[in-house]
């Protein structure tokens, strides 16, 4: 009976040995240097969420630091290419909460921006497939306006070209987004709701293709509606801007003077 008490100890003590030979951490003995090495191989091997791991040791054993700052903003970058858009807008934000006046605080701004640009693309190449007044176009917008911000507070960082194109394809498929909504109130039978909505886009997506279409529908909402005056307005700016819409082939010619 003592023989078997003694092997199972024995058999117990080796089970522990080996289980922590399994969890040992192998960052223990490294610095931070060696830490974000390991973090930086990791995340060019594409492992990301060993890198993101790595990243936080760091941070945890070593707060402060050029290693730790410069992994802060890489965590960022795993996250996205982890397909964590949240998770690297969050780490963005940090980075730039707690490094406002750092050398590539504009990377972690057009983090944020590119982040939520994926995340949401998506949802802008499939505007047609549901109830346009049922989709949540937030994170666009929110990817919108991050960019704008980089922009606006780094004109001449090297990520703000790039951020000006995205935010031009942003641009048009929300003004799209609004329209579809317009065209949607009017094929209900809500002229009303549906002149707004158009109202909206000529007045804030200027230059976006979808203005010439929004003049439409303003000119069909308003007609049903019996204000045939603002049908005109819009029909004469319609003319103006966009003379070769298929629609006015439809519309009878102005007076003259019009």
């Amino acid at each position: 009976m003592r023989l078997i008490f003694r092997l199972t100890a024995l058999l117990a003590l080796i089970f522990i040995a080996g289980c922590s030979g399994v969890n040992r951490d192998e960052t223990a003995k490294m610095n931070a240097q060696q830490i974000y090495e390991k973090g930086h191989e990791s995340l060019e091997s594409k492992a990301y969420q060993d890198a993101i791991k790595d990243f936080t040791k760091l941070e945890t054993r070593f707060p402060y630091g050029a290693y730790t700052e410069q992994a802060q903003l890489e965590t960022a970058y795993a996250h996205y290419k982890a397909d964590e858009p949240a998770a690297a807008v969050a780490a963005a934000d940090r980075f730039i909460k707690l490094h406002p006046r750092a050398t590539n605080v504009d990377y972690a701004y057009y983090m944020r921006g590119l982040a939520s640009f994926e995340a949401e693309r998506g949802f802008l190449e499939n505007l047609f497939k549901q109830d346009p007044t049922k989709r949540d176009p937030s994170a666009a917008r929110d990817s919108f306006n991050y960019f704008r911000e980089l922009v606006t507070l780094f004109p001449n960082s090297k990520y703000t070209p790039d951020a000006i194109q995205r935010m031009t394809y942003l641009r048009q498929k929300l003004a799209q987004y609004e329209l579809n909504i317009a065209d949607y109130y009017l094929r209900r039978g809500e002229p009303l709701a549906a002149a707004n909505r158009a109202s909206y886009v000529v007045d804030n997506y200027e230059g976006t293709t979808a203005v010439a279409d929004a003049l439409v529908i303003m000119v069909q909402a308003y007609r049903q509606m019996g204000k045939n005056d603002l049908a005109d307005d819009a029909l004469r700016v319609l003319r103006m801007n966009n003379p070769d819409h298929p629609f006015l082939k439809q519309q009878p010619s102005p007076a003259k003077g019009q």
